[in-house]
Protein backbone atom coordinates (compact mmCIF):
# COMPACT_ATOMS: atom_id res chain seq x y z
CA UNK A 1 0.00 0.00 0.00
CA UNK A 2 1.10 3.55 -0.74
CA UNK A 3 1.51 5.79 2.33
CA UNK A 4 -0.20 8.65 0.47
CA UNK A 5 -3.48 6.85 1.12
CA UNK A 6 -3.09 7.93 4.78
CA UNK A 7 -1.91 11.49 4.06
CA UNK A 8 -3.64 14.53 5.50
CA UNK A 9 -2.80 17.18 2.88
CA UNK A 10 -1.16 20.45 3.87
CA UNK A 11 -4.31 22.35 2.94
CA UNK A 12 -6.30 20.57 5.67
CA UNK A 13 -3.92 20.84 8.65
CA UNK A 14 -2.44 23.48 10.93
CA UNK A 15 1.18 24.47 10.35
CA UNK A 16 3.35 27.51 11.00
CA UNK A 17 5.68 29.56 8.87
CA UNK A 18 9.22 29.79 10.22
CA UNK A 19 8.99 33.59 9.97
CA UNK A 20 5.91 33.71 12.18
CA UNK A 21 6.55 35.31 15.53
CA UNK A 22 6.62 33.26 18.69
CA UNK A 23 3.49 35.12 19.79
CA UNK A 24 1.69 34.05 16.60
CA UNK A 25 2.80 30.48 17.24
CA UNK A 26 1.55 30.50 20.82
CA UNK A 27 -1.77 31.94 19.69
CA UNK A 28 -2.17 29.24 17.03
CA UNK A 29 -1.35 26.49 19.56
CA UNK A 30 -3.86 27.96 21.98
CA UNK A 31 -6.59 28.26 19.36
CA UNK A 32 -6.21 24.71 18.06
CA UNK A 33 -5.07 22.84 21.17
CA UNK A 34 -2.23 20.95 19.45
CA UNK A 35 0.98 19.95 21.22
CA UNK A 36 3.15 20.05 18.07
CA UNK A 37 2.84 21.41 14.52
CA UNK A 38 4.99 21.36 11.38
CA UNK A 39 6.93 24.48 10.37
CA UNK A 40 7.58 25.43 6.75
CA UNK A 41 9.51 28.24 5.08
CA UNK A 42 8.18 30.82 2.61
CA UNK A 43 8.71 28.43 -0.31
CA UNK A 44 6.79 25.61 1.38
CA UNK A 45 9.80 23.51 2.37
CA UNK A 46 9.71 21.63 5.65
CA UNK A 47 11.85 23.26 8.36
CA UNK A 48 10.94 21.11 11.34
CA UNK A 49 8.30 20.59 13.98
CA UNK A 50 7.72 22.87 16.92
CA UNK A 51 6.17 21.69 20.17
CA UNK A 52 4.75 23.24 23.30
CA UNK A 53 7.98 22.27 25.02
CA UNK A 54 9.98 24.38 22.56
CA UNK A 55 7.96 27.43 23.60
CA UNK A 56 8.42 26.59 27.28
CA UNK A 57 12.18 26.08 26.93
CA UNK A 58 12.38 29.42 25.16
CA UNK A 59 10.75 31.07 28.17
CA UNK A 60 13.20 29.34 30.51
CA UNK A 61 16.19 30.30 28.38
CA UNK A 62 15.04 33.92 28.19
CA UNK A 63 14.53 33.98 32.00
CA UNK A 64 11.16 35.67 31.61
CA UNK A 65 8.22 35.93 29.35
CA UNK A 66 6.62 39.13 28.23
CA UNK A 67 4.14 38.69 25.42
CA UNK A 68 5.43 41.88 23.77
CA UNK A 69 8.96 40.42 23.56
CA UNK A 70 7.62 37.38 21.73
CA UNK A 71 6.52 39.64 18.87
CA UNK A 72 10.18 40.14 17.92
CA UNK A 73 11.33 36.52 18.06
CA UNK A 74 10.63 34.08 15.27
CA UNK A 75 9.62 30.43 15.20
CA UNK A 76 12.69 29.42 13.17
CA UNK A 77 14.92 30.56 16.05
CA UNK A 78 13.56 27.96 18.49
CA UNK A 79 13.07 24.88 16.27
CA UNK A 80 15.07 21.89 17.56
CA UNK A 81 17.33 20.46 14.87
CA UNK A 82 16.50 16.87 13.98
CA UNK A 83 13.24 16.72 15.93
CA UNK A 84 10.51 14.86 14.00
CA UNK A 85 12.30 14.49 10.66
CA UNK A 86 10.07 14.01 7.62
CA UNK A 87 9.59 10.98 5.44
CA UNK A 88 9.50 11.04 1.65
CA UNK A 89 6.32 10.34 -0.31
CA UNK A 90 7.78 7.05 -1.54
CA UNK A 91 8.55 5.70 1.95
CA UNK A 92 7.39 2.13 2.60
CA UNK A 93 4.58 1.31 5.00
CA UNK A 94 7.04 -0.64 7.15
CA UNK A 95 9.28 2.42 7.50
CA UNK A 96 6.22 4.53 8.31
CA UNK A 97 5.22 2.07 11.07
CA UNK A 98 8.71 2.32 12.57
CA UNK A 99 8.48 6.11 12.70
CA UNK A 100 4.86 6.55 13.79
CA UNK A 101 5.34 4.44 16.91
CA UNK A 102 7.52 7.20 18.38
CA UNK A 103 5.52 10.31 17.51
CA UNK A 104 1.94 11.53 17.06
CA UNK A 105 2.42 12.45 13.42
CA UNK A 106 5.01 12.10 10.70
CA UNK A 107 5.60 15.00 8.29
CA UNK A 108 5.72 14.02 4.62
CA UNK A 109 7.79 15.81 1.97
CA UNK A 110 8.27 15.34 -1.75
CA UNK A 111 11.61 14.79 -3.50
CA UNK A 112 12.40 18.52 -3.33
CA UNK A 113 11.71 18.68 0.44
CA UNK A 114 8.42 20.53 -0.08
CA UNK A 115 5.99 19.81 2.73
CA UNK A 116 2.91 17.95 1.42
CA UNK A 117 1.15 16.96 4.67
CA UNK A 118 1.23 14.64 7.65
CA UNK A 119 0.30 11.09 8.55
CA UNK A 120 -1.11 10.73 12.05
CA UNK A 121 -0.73 7.82 14.41
CA UNK A 122 -4.51 7.70 14.72
CA UNK A 123 -4.93 7.20 10.96
CA UNK A 124 -2.33 4.41 10.93
CA UNK A 125 -4.03 2.65 13.86
CA UNK A 126 -7.42 2.95 12.15
CA UNK A 127 -5.93 1.54 8.93
CA UNK A 128 -4.46 -1.41 10.83
CA UNK A 129 -7.73 -2.01 12.69
CA UNK A 130 -9.67 -2.12 9.43
CA UNK A 131 -7.17 -4.60 7.95
CA UNK A 132 -7.48 -6.86 11.00
CA UNK A 133 -11.23 -7.08 10.43
CA UNK A 134 -10.74 -8.39 6.90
Amino acid sequence: MNILFLLKPKSTIVYLNGKSTIRQGIEKFRAHGYTAVPVIDDEGKYMGTISEGDFLWNIVNENSFKIKDSEHQYIYSIIRAGYNPPIKVDTTMEALFDRITNQNFVPVVDDRNFFVGIITRKDVINYLRENLKS
